[in-house]
């Protein structure tokens, strides 16, 4: 039981603490301090350890394929199987926790990535490795599907802004350590022990938050609304099947995989939406998207995330086989971006709590655009320095945008819809990056060498479109 000290109110915006006498209040967006944190703690870490984990098999993918004795292609299926499990995963798991509450899904996730990752430790060969990041992926897709409904639980609405800018922190500062971290492990170990780095703070944020985050007052017994679990496996199928054409589409397969691929996704969205159909909390969040401010929220993101998925697959050649950087100086200029990003984060969260979130992410997104227009047209004798600052700009952009557009998209649901909030945010995100990569993938087949500069150009168009999609919100309700 609680002591005293943890039945105390979180209060926020500078209010008073009550006396020991005070009654305390029983809102359920105010929980103990104590708690407060150390859940906090528990949420951030295992986000970090997502975004680290991600930035780190890419970095680690070179070494990782010469070490199984496996070629390039299908080494990619490394990065490939964590990237459908969380896709697949995402809104089943949003949509139960909407059922059994948003702290089961998050302890279960965060035990199942750290059980992965183990496995990824003891992987033998190609195949197993791939099969422990399936793994890997549920357990991340539970984490990301209820982390902002978690945060959103525990952050009072007029501060809520400050949590997703936090939260925006956290992510950046992990994509930003994890090449570097992978660079320092792998210059003294071999890659088992990036993933053997997860198991001590998985099951440090595992004990955590079983122990500190509270369930919602919302939350009700799985018995009293069966979980469909045949809606799940449609729900999977069809946004698994999408985001593998996307990825066969960018890495060239042949037509019949690209093309059994697309009508599978087809097929099965048709399936799912007519099996969703009268539901009052359908799986695929379409009741939420008929809110023009959330759906437009989401359009935003998948603009946003589609000019960040064409920087970052076509800057690295860029800046290697175009400008001649070696791969060290590459990894320094691309950390400049995630780093402003990770600066920025929480100060746009704290503006978006007094300005309205639409008008930043429009500047954001312009500014966003500005900076690739920048690095498309950058001279070939550009310094360090003028690379940086072009990056730095387009950070500053994205940065201005994330954390009030997440606040918008999680404010503009109901309560008991945060965990279907949650879940677009993250297929959103997932869809944005994915659709980046392939797009650059076409450039480079259709220019060549050029392709960069080409994907560069259609990251200023994109980041602009978003950028106008911001600012008709202010219109939105």
């Amino acid at each position: 039981m609680p002591g005293k000290a943890d039945q105390a109110p979180l209060m926020r915006d500078n209010a008073a603490m009550p006396s020991p006498t005070q009654t305390p209040r029983h809102d359920p967006g105010h929980y103990a301090v104590p708690h407060a944190v150390r859940a906090l703690v528990a949420i951030w870490l295992s986000v970090a350890l997502g975004a680290l984990d991600t930035a780190i098999a890419n970095t680690a993918l070179p070494a990782i394929g010469a070490d199984l004795h496996s070629s390039a292609a299908a080494s990619v299926w490394v990065i490939n199987a964590y990237q459908l499990a969380v896709v697949a995963c995402l809104l089943p798991l949003a949509a139960l926790s909407d059922v059994w509450g948003p702290k089961r899904i998050f302890i279960g996730g965060i035990l199942v990535f750290t059980l992965g990752s183990l496995a990824c430790v003891l992987a033998p060969n190609l195949p197993c490795l791939a099969l422990a990041r399936v793994a890997q992926g549920i357990g991340s897709a539970g984490v990301m599907a209820v982390n902002l409904a978690l945060i959103r639980l525990i952050f009072a609405p007029n501060s809520l802004g400050r949590g997703v800018g936090m939260n925006a922190f956290v992510v950046g500062l992990g994509f930003c350590m994890g090449p570097t971290v992978a660079s320092l492990v792998l210059s003294v170990a071999s890659w088992p022990w990036l993933f053997g780095m997860n198991l001590p703070l998985g099951l440090l944020g595992w004990f955590l938050g079983s122990r500190y985050i509270p369930e919602p007052p919302h939350s009700h017994p799985a018995a009293a609304k069966p979980f469909d679990f045949p809606l799940a496996v449609l729900t999977g199928l069809t946004f698994g099947a999408f985001i593998f054409t996307l990825t066969s589409a960018a890495q060239q397969a042949s037509a019949e995989v690209i093309g059994v691929s697309a009508l599978t996704a087809l097929l099965a969205g048709i399936a799912l939406l007519r099996r969703q159909r009268g539901a009052s909390a359908p799986m695929f969040p379409v009741d939420l998207l008929a809110r023009p401010l959330f759906s437009l929220s989401v359009l935003t993101a998948i603009g946003a995330f589609a000019t960040q998925g064409l920087a970052f697959v076509s800057l690295p050649f860029y800046f290697e086989t175009v400008l001649l950087r070696d791969p060290i100086h590459t990894g320094f200029l691309m950390s400049a971006w995630a780093l402003v990003v990770a600066l920025v984060g929480p100060f746009a969260g704290r503006l978006s709590d007094r300005y309205p979130p639409a008008a930043l992410g429009g500047v954001g997104l312009s500014l966003l655009s500005l900076g690739m227009l920048s690095l498309a047209l950058m001279p070939l004798d550009a310094s360090g320095w003028g690379i940086a600052l072009r990056m730095g700009l387009c950070g500053l952009g994205f940065g201005f945008f994330q954390s009030p557009n997440l606040k918008t998209i999680m404010s503009s649901a109901p309560a008991n819809r945060s965990g279907g909030a949650s879940g677009m945010v993250a297929l959103a995100r997932l869809t944005g990056q994915t659709s980046g990569a392939a797009l650059t993938a076409l450039c480079f087949s259709l220019a060549g060498t050029q392709g960069s500069g080409w994907a560069l150009g259609l990251g200023t168009l994109t980041a602009g479109v978003a950028a106008a999609i911001s600012w008709s919100r202010l219109w939105a309700k």
